[in-house]
């Protein structure tokens, strides 16, 4: 093993202790420290809590290097996921909150008034959760694989016993302040590489003013090899593709159940709203830097490897080809290794720059720790909602009412383990690259949930039947279409895989309000309910009125 190969785990080591350090001081030793850290976090943390969870790794890991291969036509991955946490911020997360349950389909069902509503959406969430966790152990994977120089698939195996392992121990009190903890060291480890290639470039340490110069340079390169043009849209997809996939993570964003709840984790309506705006925040810090991590990775690779004696290429070269993420080929058997001969993995360019730009162990096993931070942060939130969703909603609210805290602690812990480990087999060989399987998760939410968490917040006389029929429908819809489009079998106006969001979530809304209009209107309960959702949590709609809590009279 060499030197960086040692710096490196040292490094991660150093943080897996930290977080397993901390998911044991914040042990649940109750349900609603399990599932929603009793509600008790402030907002300025659960927005950095927010950020850690959703710095994923297809955000560390995928996302600059599908830019760098992309171009314009990436950025629907900034677009779409940004716009996406507004959707949440103002339609769903206060509203969801006053509301007071523990996850998406408890509201649901609730809301609904139907345990039929419940369970479809407990399943669709453990569908969904499971679908973006394969992406997230896939990227622990690169990550273990580049740093004991061997196959990404025995990195996974490795990656999914630490995960199994700080999921299982703190529920979602110690996650918080895991993800905490994971947000600001996956922070400084993607932002510190950028300002180092900045200043050995420019001269200039703020990457975020230096890197337009850049892009400017590899449109001249570009047209110089003869390559698409990176700043010209839709160059790699058309217009409708780019649209559907920005609709796509958009709507899946503000559906997505991990993400909604961490609203729940709040004391108010109040801080729910802060909530989002501190994590739009701190999820901005990143978004901000990708196109600049993507712009400098391009340079260096286009100026310093292509066109380069194949025979004298960096040693760097030669430990990524070992994880089968890097394959480059004298085709044309000339010596020289042509851009078009290099094939680089979207999933390695973050992971690589550090290596490709000479930036020493210290930053090289920075960036390792903090993309494993980004991988174990996400997987912890989606190991608790497929937990919550299978022992609380459908274990504890339809199977066993009368279960007792331990026993539901008991069956949340043994959900993760099995979903970490059926997960894991699945990411030993991905359908897909992390930003891909990703986005098809989001495509799912979007299609299952984004319509009728909509309509049951905002439209009091959507009803059990139309909810049931919309979930069932725009969840079908979505995985069949997910799966002809990614076969090559059947597409509509180019939409690919990852944009079937857009053809989802009109199936879905449609059918819920038709059905709803056809069939009886919920309740006179559950319409007040509704609309109560929409007051400050000191009002109540009462009777046909607004009342204020007795404090302050009507």
């Amino acid at each position: 093993m060499d030197q960086q190969s040692i710096v490196s785990i040292l490094m991660i080591l150093a943080t897996f202790g930290l977080y397993i350090g901390i998911s044991i001081y914040n042990r649940a030793r109750a349900t609603s420290d399990f599932y929603v850290a009793s509600r008790g976090v402030p907002p300025f943390w659960n927005g950095m809590a927010i950020g850690g969870d959703w710095m994923s790794a297809a955000s560390f890991i995928g996302m600059a290097g599908t830019i760098m291969i992309l171009g314009y036509d990436g950025l629907a991955y900034i677009m779409g996921w940004t716009g996406g946490y507004l959707f949440l911020t103002f339609l769903f997360a206060p509203q969801l909150r006053k509301y007071g349950r523990y996850t998406v389909p408890e509201f649901i069902g609730d809301r609904y008034g139907s345990n039929t509503a419940r369970l479809i959406a407990a399943i669709a969430t453990i569908i969904i959760s499971f679908t973006y966790i394969i992406g997230q152990l896939s990227g622990s994977g690169v990550v273990i694989g580049r740093i004991l120089n061997i196959p990404a698939m025995y990195g996974t195996m490795i990656g999914v016993v630490v995960i199994a392992i700080y999921a299982t121990l703190g529920g979602m009190k110690g996650i918080t302040w895991t993800q905490v903890a994971q947000y600001i060291i996956l922070i400084v480890a993607y932002i510190i590489p950028i300002v180092f290639m900045s200043l050995q470039l420019s001269g200039n340490p703020f990457p975020w003013l230096t890197y337009g110069n850049f892009i400017s340079q590899l449109d001249g390169l570009d047209q110089e090899l003869g390559l698409s043009q990176i700043l010209q849209p839709f160059m790699e997809s058309d217009k409708s593709q780019f649209i559907a996939l920005m609709f796509t993570l958009m709507v899946g964003t503000a559906a997505l159940p991990h993400v909604i709840v961490r609203f729940y984790t709040v004391t108010t309506m109040k801080a729910a709203r802060w909530s989002g705006a501190w994590a739009l925040i701190f999820i901005a810090l990143l978004y901000l830097s990708a196109p600049a991590y993507a712009a400098f990775s391009r340079f260096i690779l286009m100026t310093q490897v292509a066109n380069q004696p194949i025979d004298q290429l960096p040693a760097w070269t030669e430990a990524w080809i070992n994880t089968g993420l890097l394959e480059m080929a004298d085709a044309n058997g000339d010596g020289i290794l042509q851009w078009e001969e290099l094939r680089i993995s979207n999933d390695i360019v973050v992971m690589a720059t550090p290596e490709i730009a000479n930036l020493g162990m210290f930053v090289i096993g920075l960036v390792a720790a903090g993309a494993m931070a980004a991988a174990l942060s996400t997987a912890g939130g989606l190991l608790i909602t497929i937990s919550s969703s299978f022992a609380h909603d459908i274990y504890y609210r339809l199977m066993n009412p009368k279960a007792s805290d331990q026993k539901r602690l008991l069956a949340g812990r043994i959900a993760i383990v099995l979903a970490t480990i059926v997960a894991g087999v699945v990411a030993l060989d991905p359908p897909g690259v992390i930003t891909q399987i990703v986005a098809w998760a989001f495509g799912l939410a979007g299609g299952a949930f984004f319509p009728v968490l909509l309509l049951g917040v905002w439209w009091k006389r959507a009803n059990a039947k139309g909810a049931i029929a919309g979930m069932l429908s725009g969840l079908a819809v979505t995985l069949v279409y997910i799966f002809l489009a990614r076969t090559g079998t059947f597409t509509l106006f180019g939409i690919q895989d990852t944009g079937a969001g857009l053809i989802g979530v009109p199936v879905n809304l449609f059918v819920t309000i038709v059905v709803s209009l056809m069939t009886a209107a919920p309740s006179q309960k559950l319409q007040d309910e509704v609309v109560d959702l929409r007051y400050p949590e000191q009002m109540t709609y009462k009777d046909g009125e607004v009342w204020m809590d007795e404090s302050s009279g009507k």
